[in-house]
């Protein structure tokens, strides 16, 4: 039986297993490959990186220092996650893996804007997924920001903090959308363009953005899909762990869930979504993981 599994070998992941493998735990990392940071086209707020830092070449930087102090990654995908006798059970699609204690870093899946070409306009930063990531680099921009409900409107008042043209490209109901809410996108400057996802183009000569409402043609610098994310919370729903009301993980002030050695970090666990504070938490759970297995917990 292993120490440890960290499922996910994203920024608290891989945080975690630089801990780990530094306290010479006997533990594995499980890598699904979908990190959300490694698309990340470039990254100017995380510290340290004054010039900014490519997702993937951060999250190569983490695997190689992790596998420095003896950390086990292998790629591959948990199907299933319960708890046994002194620790828990992992179920992968050709082995399974048992481990005193698991830490969960699955992060969360963006819900995309259906237009051609997503994946790509996102690596490029056409369309943009953290605003406060990258709202800097739009100041002075057109800034356009897709989504249904009040979190885009939230959104799009957010990004006036950068620029004075910004447009709720609003692609739900009308009724979606509080009286209210649009007083205050009103008084904020923010224009509201009614108009379906999918009259949502790129223009990829002009590295630009084009939104055809109703008998209106609005063209961005910049677009933000503010659709949400899905947090990736099988496992710990498998394993029994209480969730919030935006269906993450509850972790105590160590990372630990409502389940005894169960522990989440990063994305799956609130709503900030940031590497910095993915990294915090990965350090946290690897360090009371360590004290709780040594008995000095």
């Amino acid at each position: 039986m292993l120490d440890c599994v960290i499922v996910g070998a994203g920024p608290a992941g891989l945080t975690a297993a630089i801990y780990l493998g530094r306290f010479r735990r006997d533990f594995r990392v499980v890598d699904a490959g979908a990190s959300r940071a490694a698309r990340i086209p470039l990254s100017r707020n995380h510290p340290g990186y004054p010039e900014g830092v490519r997702g993937r070449t951060l999250i190569a930087r983490m695997r190689r220092q992790a596998e420095r102090y003896g950390a086990q990654i292998q790629a591959g995908r948990v199907d299933h996650l319960a708890a046994v006798k002194h620790g828990f059970r992992l179920a992968l699609a050709d082995r399974e893996l048992t481990a005193q204690t698991v830490l969960l870093a699955t992060g969360v899946v963006d819900v995309e804007p259906e237009i051609p070409g997503v994946e790509e306009a996102v690596a490029n930063g056409l369309i943009r997924i953290c605003p406060i990531c990258d709202g800097f680099e739009t100041i002075g921009q057109s800034v356009g920001v897709i989504g249904r409900d009040e979190h885009a409107a939230r959104e799009a008042l957010f990004m006036t903090t950068y620029s004075d043209r910004v447009s709720l490209i609003h692609a739900g109901a009308q009724e979606a959308l509080p009286a209210e809410m649009r007083q205050r996108l009103a008084a904020a400057g923010v224009e509201v363009v009614e108009t379906p996802i999918e009259s949502v183009a790129l223009d990829r000569r002009r590295i630009s953005a084009l939104c055809f409402g109703p008998d209106q043609t609005r063209r961005f610098d910049s677009l933000y899909a503010a659709l949400g994310v899905r947090p990736q919370i099988q496992l710990a729903a498998d394993a029994g762990a209480k969730l919030d009301d935006s269906h993450r993980l509850v972790v105590s002030e160590h990372q630990e869930t409502s389940v005894p050695g169960l522990y989440a970090a990063g994305d799956v666990v609130r709503g900030l979504n940031q590497i910095s504070t993915a990294e915090g938490e990965g350090a946290i759970a690897a360090t009371h993981i360590h004290n709780v297995l040594r008995g000095a917990s």
